[in-house]
């Protein structure tokens, strides 16, 4: 059985990390590139760096703090944000990214899932999916969680898994920095009906719901941000914590 990873989240604004609730109030987290750094020492699995405004503002994702972060890094780190089309993904790949994730350019236009596994690896893509629970169900949403979708997530998962994603990175919107846990329902059933591995978002706030996701969601991997960027559940004993839990863990 494959070892659970732990994933710190940076999304980057500004050349800045920033961390929010329900995708709104930024604030200032610290300098990506030190974090970073400081993640790898500390025995994270991987990291994964959004340009979080890059959609919505039109722009492309930062290449050049991509190449900087790649020279001091020695784990291997995700980049989204802004990416589009295959010229996008090889970029960030010469500049030292190991995979990029696709969100809203990957909703409006599927097949460019089937373009990336093709040309650089089905490993090489991480299919994003913000999604938030309505009356009628979990529907994704574009644009950092601005605009509704009528995407079905489960649908969509499914579509992205046999388009040739490699992993689903699912961000639960209702649960996004409030701290009680993660969505591990939704993540049980995700987990349960796709071929690949998903990771779970949103909603940490304590090391028992790195555990429940691992156990009761059926997750992969779990990232966060918040807990990690300001001191709260430091990486070294989350690990050991979820190693005396019987979770399969690299310490």
């Amino acid at each position: 059985m494959l070892a659970k990873r732990i994933i710190p989240c940076l999304d980057i604004k500004d050349g800045q990390t920033v961390k929010g609730t329900n995708f709104l109030n930024l604030r200032q987290a610290g300098d990506p590139i030190a974090l970073g750094k400081a993640y790898s020492e500390q025995g994270a699995d991987e990291l994964v760096y959004l340009d979080i405004t890059a959609s919505h503002e039109g722009r492309k994702t930062f290449t050049e703090l991509v190449g900087k972060i790649a020279r001091e890094i020695n784990i291997p780190f995700t980049v989204g944000g802004g990416i589009n089309e295959l010229k996008d993904v090889e970029r960030l790949l010469n500049a030292g990214a190991d995979k990029v994730s696709v969100n809203s350019a990957a909703i409006r236009r599927p097949e460019l899932i089937d373009e990336i596994a093709k040309h650089f690896g089905s490993q090489v893509c991480v299919v994003a999916i913000d999604a938030k629970q309505t009356e009628r169900g979990w529907y994704c949403y574009l644009n950092g969680g601005r605009i509704e979708t009528e995407r079905n997530l489960f649908d969509w998962a499914k579509e992205a898994n046999e388009r040739g994603a490699g992993e689903i990175l699912f961000t639960s919107m209702n649960h996004d920095g409030v701290k009680n846990g993660f969505a591990d329902e939704a993540l049980r059933r995700l987990s349960d009906s796709l071929s690949i591995p998903v990771i779970a978002s949103g909603g940490a706030g304590k090391k028992e719901h790195f555990r429940d996701t691992f156990i009761n969601g059926h997750s992969d991997a779990a990232l966060a941000a918040s807990v990690f960027h300001f001191g709260e559940i430091p990486i070294p004993s989350l690990k050991q914590y979820l190693k005396n839990e019987g979770i399969n863990i690299r310490i």
